[in-house]
C-alpha cells in the first residue's frame, strides 16, 4: 500500500514539475546511481555496478538528446556528456572507482548550477 501511495505522488510529481524541475530531478538519480555504483564495486559487487553505471549512462544520454541545441552552451555540454559517458564506460571496463568518482564530482556541481539558473530564471520572471 505504501509503495503505491509513493508512486503515485512520484508521478505527480514528475506531471507537475517545470523543466528545470525535471532536468534537476535526472541530476539527482545520476548522482545518486554514481554514488550506488561506487559502493557496489567498493563491495565487489560487479553485477550490480554495471546495472547502476548503466542507468547513469542512460541519464546522461537523456541530457544530450534533451539539449537545446540552440543554446549558446549547448556545444560544451555536449562534449562534457560524451566525456562522462566515456569515462563511465570505461569504469565499468575496467572495474575502477576513479572515473566514477570524477563524473560525480562534474554532475554535482552541473546540478548546482542548474538549481543556481532555475531560481535566477524565476526571479526575473516574477519580476517581469
Amino acid at each position: 500500500m505504501l509503495q503505491a501511495q509513493r508512486n503515485k505522488y512520484l508521478e505527480t510529481t514528475i506531471q507537475t514539475a517545470s523543466p528545470a524541475q525535471l532536468l534537476i530531478m535526472l541530476y539527482d538519480g545520476a548522482i545518486r546511481f554514481s554514488k550506488m555504483s561506487i559502493e557496489a564495486l567498493n563491495q565487489r559487487q560487479m553485477e550490480e555496478a554495471n546495472r547502476n553505471l548503466l542507468k547513469v549512462q542512460d541519464i546522461i544520454r537523456e541530457f544530450m538528446v534533451t539539449l537545446d541545441q540552440t543554446s549558446p552552451v549547448s556545444e560544451g555540454l555536449m562534449r562534457l556528456y560524451e566525456y562522462f559517458l566515456q569515462r563511465l564506460m570505461e569504469a565499468n571496463m575496467k572495474k575502477e572507482v576513479e572515473p566514477i568518482q570524477e563524473v560525480l564530482g562534474y554532475l554535482v556541481d552541473l546540478k548546482e548550477t542548474w538549481i543556481q539558473a532555475a531560481k535566477h530564471a524565476s526571479q526575473v520572471a516574477s519580476h517581469s
